[in-house]
């Protein structure tokens, strides 16, 4: 009963009136943590030795602003551990601010926050010991009296310092005390960071901040002695068709009349960079013009505004061009990575390649020049302020829908940024995944993704970012992890949520399923997927055959050597194209097998390995039987050790293809998806109609690694991907990636132009003309029916076919008409025809009572 009446009345209080009431109950944590560090820092500072505590026994009244509570306990800290007693007041506020920031330590689990404590206790001797060692250590220092009579580190920081630089002397020799030194400095360090918990990029900002009191003084001392400077008078020269301005006389201005507290504080460079004449007769506008960004470069005009001097007829005379500024990303920049900022993130300045093309057997690979090279970038994706910001608004959004979760992670990427989301306790997944047009709708973003993040207690919100960037084609191929990869048919696919590149191996796949709605970028990411084989592969290596139904996409590449046929646009080709590939598969199982070999790697590893040595590889075929005692005779016949390229069929729009001749298409695709990739042999398709009457469940099952682009409602991204999501994304290369095993991992592909990809095909037609095989689109050969009116007779493929049935019969001792018929692939009438020859023969018996037929020795049958 009571259970009932605590659940109705937690019902009054809304669950967003519950949440804001905890924000701000945890905010007044952080500021009471803040004044309690204030607090503590003021009894420090004014500590005094003759104040009475446990060390002075005087009756005079404390001098501190604590009273006796500061006296006592000032005196304590000081005389015990020296000047580290700051650090207590220091990780109060780096406490205070988690609090602020709403990351609670309550959130962290207990073992954590106990862990905390325990290295702020521990952390406070070691940085006295530090302190104490200083005048031990450098004795050539001049003697400095400290105010407390322990010394700078303090009674227990000396007695620390003292016994470990002695055994650390006594262990190493006279440098073991430095040693030791070194070691204790790393071991404060590491306990600094663990009992703050503090992210990088606060302790970015804390450096920045430093930095700023350091430099504070110094630049209010120069503004204080510029400002009272230019209170004396000074001339300006003003000409103008009004008044005095008229006769060009002199006219005196005060410096400061346009407002002195601004004078005083307005910033150094934009003074310096307005001539006299400007600043006397426009001080004013001057004051409250905008300052120049941090980052980006000083504007070489003053920040006076043009039109009032126009109207009032004064000469500017124009200002010079000062240097750019550095900002955070100039000095700091080089502070924190050890090289300037502004080359940093410039990936046509990381790791460069030869200019000189690379050349594999005869053909020459395009250089990366042909390419368009990305353009440097200062900084990538949002500053931490608004990382923050949109944390703590997409914290109150979700609260508002009654929510509740703490943002414990952030991940900017080019495109968008990931925010995750650890939701409280009780609140399921599918209620947040539900939420994302809402969500979107409050951050006025076009669209926002949620999705779990598997192995993770969070949930994962993808967030547009404010400024997109652009992915280039050119800064993937020029990454290390691209050149050195060991995979042969490496595709760049473009960079994830935290800005990495993405490359996988379309042998690994093996066939690849790309789906997206037009404007998706669907198109642009086919074309960077085939540059990045044009760009690895010679023509020896791989050939392509394009099925571009559409006659627009593809016929660019008509003319490269890497063809084996020109580029298909007819359907009733591309069906006869397919079948092709089918039979080319069967015969490079059937010539691996000769070789005992399990793949095309390990066929062109042996063949090689044939040719170096001079091995000719024979295979055993039987030719016919022996007429007088009905053996089988086989010959020896050489195999032919030529080089296996690989072999990418490229189908653009596979719907046109579907709607002609879907049956044909379906069972040849359905062939190369399950038996297609020992033999080299690798398909990417590619639609913007992902319907259930285009992606087949046959094609589906037998194409685990899918992309999909852009698409326009949550059932074909279901079709494609098997779960909604892919209707979020933003276009323009935006993709979601899955790989085998349902992982799925969102991908922004590069950019390629038209003229980039005309470049590279253009440099590949100049160095060879390509050899086609007519084989590949001429109708495949069709058996003809078994001739009337003889039962052995027929022409000679009638008499080759009857032999390869007789001999299939008679090794595996069955017969029956499904049995060659599935064999020999070929008709069911043919089949039986066969079967009713050999029983005419007596090479099988009449079927019994339940269609069985026996296998009888010696065949006898007329030539």
């Amino acid at each position: 009963m009571a259970r009932v009446s605590h659940s109705r009345s937690s019902d009054y209080v809304p669950s967003p009136y519950k949440s804001a009431f905890r924000l701000r109950l945890e905010e007044g944590g952080g500021i009471l943590l803040c004044l309690l560090a204030c607090v503590l820092l003021v009894a420090l500072v004014t500590y005094n030795p003759n104040d009475p505590s446990f060390n002075t026994a005087t009756g005079q009244p404390p001098t501190n602003l604590l009273g006796m509570t500061g006296a006592v306990l000032s005196d304590t800290l000081l005389q015990g551990i020296g000047l580290a007693a700051v650090l207590p007041s220091l990780i109060l506020v780096a406490w205070g601010w988690r609090f602020l920031s709403h990351r609670l330590l309550g959130h962290e689990a207990p073992m954590v926050f106990a862990l905390r404590v325990v290295a702020l206790i521990c952390l406070l001797p070691v940085a006295g010991a530090l302190l104490a060692a200083i005048p031990l250590l450098f004795t050539a220092l001049p003697p400095i009296h400290w105010p407390t009579q322990a010394g700078i580190g303090g009674g227990i920081g000396f007695s620390i310092a003292q016994t470990s630089l002695s055994a650390g002397t006594a262990a190493i020799g006279p440098a073991g005390g430095m040693v030791i030194w070194i070691l204790g400095s790393l071991l404060a360090i590491l306990l600094t960071a663990l009992c703050t918990g503090l992210r990088r990029e606060e302790w970015l900002t804390l450096w920045r901040g430093m930095m700023v009191l350091v430099h504070l003084p110094g630049q209010l001392g120069m503004r204080f002695v510029r400002y009272y400077a230019s209170r004396k008078p000074q001339t300006a020269e003003v000409s103008g068709p009004l008044g005095g301005y008229a006769s060009g006389e002199e006219t005196t201005y005060a410096k400061g009349s346009g407002g002195s507290a601004h004078s005083l504080f307005q910033d150094d460079e934009d003074e310096e960079d307005i001539p006299v004449s400007t600043r006397a007769g426009n001080a004013a506008p001057a004051a409250y013009a905008p300052e120049p960004e941090e980052s980006a470069p000083a504007q070489t005009t003053a920040p006076v505004r043009e039109e009032p001097a126009a109207a009032s007829g004064l000469t500017l005379e124009p200002a010079p061009s000062p240097p750019p500024a550095q900002g955070r990303n100039g000095l700091l920049g080089r502070l924190f990575t050890g090289k300037d900022a502004a080359t940093s993130g410039s990936p046509a300045k990381a790791a460069k390649t030869s200019s000189a093309p690379t050349r594999k057997g005869g053909w020459e690979l395009p250089p990366l020049e042909l390419l368009k090279p990305a353009p440097a970038r200062t900084q990538h994706g949002p500053s931490e302020e608004d990382l923050t910001k949109t944390a703590r608004q997409l914290e109150q959004v979700l609260c508002d829908y009654g929510v509740q979760g703490t943002i414990v992670g952030m991940s900017a990427g080019p495109v968008v940024t990931l925010y995750e989301l650890e939701p409280a306790a009780g609140i399921r997944s599918a209620r947040v995944i539900g939420l994302a047009d809402d969500v979107a709708r409050s951050l006025s973003v076009l669209s926002v993704r949620i999705a779990t993040v598997p192995g993770r207690n969070v949930i994962g919100i993808e967030v547009p970012n404010k400024k997109r960037e652009t992915v280039y084609l050119s800064e993937l191929l020029n990454q290390p992890d691209w050149r050195e990869d060991p995979a042969h048919l490496s595709l760049a696919l473009g960079k994830d949520i935290e800005g990495e590149p993405v490359f996988s191996d379309l042998a690994r796949m093996p066939h690849l399923l790309v789906a997206g709605t037009t404007g998706s970028g669907k198109s642009v990411g086919v074309n960077a997927m085939i540059l990045s084989l044009l760009y690895r592969l010679s023509p020896d290596e791989c050939r392509l055959i394009m099925i571009d139904p559409k006659v627009l996409e593809l016929s660019i590449y008509d003319g490269i050597p890497h063809l084996l046929t020109p580029v298909v646009t007819e359907p009733p080709k591309a069906v006869n194209a397919l079948k092709w590939v089918v039979r080319e598969m069967d015969r490079r199982y059937r010539t691996m097998a000769h070789l005992q070999v399990r793949n095309i790697a390990g066929y062109n590893a042996r063949a090689a390995e044939a040719r170096a040595d001079g091995e000719v590889v024979v295979r055993r075929v039987q030719t016919g039987f022996d007429p007088e005692t009905g053996n089988p005779v086989f010959e020896e016949q050489s195999v032919t050790l030529d080089p296996m390229p690989y072999i990418v069929v490229i189908i653009d729009e596979v719907a046109d293809l579907m709607m002609t001749a879907g049956k044909e298409i379906d069972a040849c695709v359905q062939r190369l998806a399950q038996k297609a990739r020992a033999a080299g042999i690798h398909v990417v398709m590619a639609t913007q109609r992902p319907s259930v009457d285009v992606i087949t469940g046959t094609i589906k099952a037998n194409f685990p690694t899918r992309i999909s682009f852009q698409v326009i409602s949550k059932f074909d991204s279901r079709t494609i991907l098997g779960e909604q999501g892919a209707e979020q994304l933003l276009g323009q290369g935006d993709m979601l990636f899955m790989q085998g095993g349902g992982r799925i991992t969102r991908v922004h592909g590069p950019f390629v132009a038209d003229n980039e990809v005309e470049q590279v095909v253009n440099f590949l037609k100049e160095q060879g003309e390509p050899i086609y095989d007519d084989d590949v689109l001429s109708e495949p050969v069709e058996e003809a029916p078994a001739s009337s009116g003889k039962s052995g007779g027929g022409d000679n493929g009638e008499s080759d076919m009857y032999d390869e049935a007789v001999a299939i019969v008679t090794r595996e001792g069955k017969a029956s008409t499904s049995f060659v018929q599935r064999h020999l692939s070929i008709g069911y009438n043919r089949a039986a025809k066969l079967i009713e020859q050999m029983e005419r023969e007596g090479i099988i018996s009449r079927a019994d009572h339940v269609g069985r037929r026996k296998v009888l020795t010696g065949p006898n049958r007329e030539e």
